[in-house]
């Protein structure tokens, strides 16, 4: 086993039709503004827990506890336009609204599980439901204008998946190492 460090993330992926959704919507705010990198269709995902560097060979404990807390999570809907953080952002994000709780749920789960099976250290601030549709460019500096939001597509979780996460010139590559289809989850 090697020594070396991984940076890992789990998400929920979302279905086809809402990542065809967002790249549409995201051509109006793109077309009127300087300074934001699109992010790739494929890497269109909700961020759930961030785990962080982590020795490689870990990444099978760590897959284990995610499958662990697989389940569904129905009932999402797209909200509105979010640039994060506000004052001076990095990205553009879309909201995701969770009327039932079932994403909050997960969400907890995943990082109650994690902290005390694996030590991974939560996010202080709290969670917040979104994708990542655009990230501002190095260097750039963009005004957070007021934008429409995309329609408000409703959708159930895809799957959950353990991330590993490169950085390369072009921006972050993202690499599933294990994934659960929810649908398949009771």
């Amino acid at each position: 086993m090697s020594g070396r460090r991984v940076r890992l993330f789990v998400a929920l992926d979302l279905p086809d039709e809402v990542r065809a959704h967002l790249l549409e919507w995201r051509r109006g705010p793109l077309t009127v503004r300087d300074g934001l990198r699109p992010v790739p269709a494929a890497a269109l995902h909700l961020t759930l827990v961030f785990i962080g560097g982590r020795p490689e060979s870990e990444v099978g404990q760590l897959s284990e506890l995610v499958r662990g807390c697989a389940a569904p999570v129905k009932n999402l809907v797209l909200g509105g336009a979010l640039w994060l953080p506000p004052r001076r952002p990095r990205v553009l994000a879309v909201e995701v609204r969770d009327g039932i709780r079932a994403l909050a749920a997960l969400q907890e789960r995943l990082a109650s599980v994690l902290e005390a099976e694996a030590g991974v250290a939560r996010e202080e601030r709290p969670f917040r439901p979104h994708v990542t549709v655009a990230r501002v460019r190095s260097g750039a500096k963009v005004q957070p204008l007021e934008l429409s939001a995309p329609r408000p597509l409703a959708f159930d979780g895809a799957a959950l998946t353990l991330y590993r996460s490169r950085t390369e010139p072009t921006g972050a590559v993202y690499e599933a190492l294990s994934r659960v289809e929810l649908d398949a989850v009771s």
